[in-house]
C-alpha cells in the first residue's frame, strides 16, 4: 500500500504543478474567443498579452500567475477507494510537493497571527469537501487553485423570497461593479441560491467550477444564466478593467430549496487564469485527466 499511496501522491502532486502553469482547455478556448470577437483597442491588447502570458508559462515552466492561490479539493470518492483512509493525508503531502516543484507561492496565514506556514498547508487548507459514492472504487477530484484576487468580490447575503431574481441580479451586478476589477477580468462567475448563506455559498464554489460553456439543466435558470451575464457584460468593466464588449468569460448558477422566510444568495468569482482542472482516479489508481489535454503524468 505504501508503493499505492507513493505513487498517488507524485500523480496528483505533478498535477497541481501542472495546474499552476496551464490553464484548463476550455478556458484557454474562451480566452481566444472573447479576443477575437473583441472590438475595443485597448481590450484587445489586454487579451493579446493574457494570450502570451500563457504561451511564456509553458514555454518557461513557470506559473501563469505570481499568485498561485490556495488549494482547493473536491472530491467524488467512493468507499471502496483503496486510499479512503489516508486520503486527506496524502492529498496534503502532494501539495507540500507541489509547493516545492512549481514552486508555488507561501499564501496559507495564520489568523490572527499572520504567521505564514511556508507549505500552502496549515489549519483548513488545502480545504478538502468530500462526496462519498457509495460501492465506487474510484475517485474522481477537481483541483482549483484560489488566487486571493478572485475572492475579494466574494459576497453572501440572505433577502426575503419575495425579492426574487430582481434581488439576485442587483446583488450580484453590485459585488462585480464594486471590486470586479480586483479580481483579474474577464470574471467566470458562480452564484449560488440556497436557504442560508453557507450552503448558498457553497453552490456558488461549484458553480464557478462547471467547464465552460455550460448552462444549468433547469431551462428557467438557465435563462436568468444568459440574462446575468448580458447584465455583467453591460458593466464594460472589460479584461484587466481595459473597458470592451464582454466583462465575463461564464456565469452559472447552481439551486437549492430556500426556506418560505428566507433566500441565501452567494457570489464567488473566478479570475481570467481559472486555475481549475480535474483527475479521475481508477480502482488500480491509474490516473485521466479530464481537463487538460496537454498534461503528462
Amino acid at each position: 500500500m505504501d508503493g499505492l499511496k507513493e505513487n498517488f501522491i507524485n500523480k496528483v502532486a505533478s498535477f497541481i504543478d501542472y495546474l499552476s502553469k496551464h490553464l484548463p482547455d476550455d478556458a484557454v478556448a474562451r480566452l481566444k474567443e472573447m479576443s477575437e470577437a473583441e472590438s475595443v483597442p485597448r481590450a484587445k491588447v489586454m487579451y493579446e498579452c493574457m494570450l502570451r502570458n500563457l504561451r511564456l508559462a509553458d514555454e518557461t515552466d513557470r506559473p501563469v500567475c505570481q499568485d498561485t492561490g490556495l488549494i482547493q479539493f473536491f472530491v467524488k470518492v467512493g468507499t471502496r477507494f483503496k486510499l479512503i483512509d489516508s486520503l486527506e493525508e496524502c492529498l496534503k503531502e502532494a501539495v507540500c510537493r507541489a509547493y516545492l516543484s512549481a514552486p508555488l507561492r507561501p499564501n496559507a496565514v495564520e489568523y490572527p497571527s499572520e504567521k505564514n506556514t511556508l507549505t500552502d498547508v496549515g489549519e483548513g487548507v488545502p480545504y478538502i469537501e468530500y462526496e462519498l459514492i457509495p460501492g465506487s472504487d474510484k475517485l474522481d477530484m477537481t483541483i482549483y487553485l484560489a488566487g486571493g484576487g478572485a475572492a475579494l468580490p466574494g459576497k453572501a447575503a440572505v433577502f426575503p423570497p419575495g425579492a426574487g431574481f430582481e434581488a439576485v441580479a442587483r446583488f450580484v451586478a453590485d459585488a462585480m461593479v464594486e471590486k470586479g476589477v480586483n479580481a483579474c477580468p474577464p470574471l467566470v462567475v458562480g452564484i449560488g441560491i440556497a436557504g442560508c448563506m453557507a450552503t448558498a455559498a457553497k453552490l456558488a464554489k461549484r458553480a464557478a467550477l462547471r467547464e465552460i460553456p455550460s448552462s444549468n439543466p433547469r431551462s428557467e435558470i438557465a435563462e436568468q444564466e444568459k440574462v446575468l451575464e448580458k447584465i455583467l457584460d453591460e458593466t464594460a468593466i472589460g479584461p484587466q478593467g481595459a473597458g470592451g464588449s464582454a466583462s465575463v468569460m461564464a456565469v452559472n448558477m447552481e439551486c437549492a430549496c430556500h426556506h418560505p422566510s428566507s433566500l441565501g444568495v452567494a457570489v464567488q468569482f473566478g479570475c481570467w487564469a481559472h486555475r481549475r482542472g480535474r483527475i479521475v482516479f481508477d480502482g488500480g489508481l491509474n490516473a485521466e485527466v479530464l481537463s487538460h489535454g496537454g498534461f503528462k503524468s
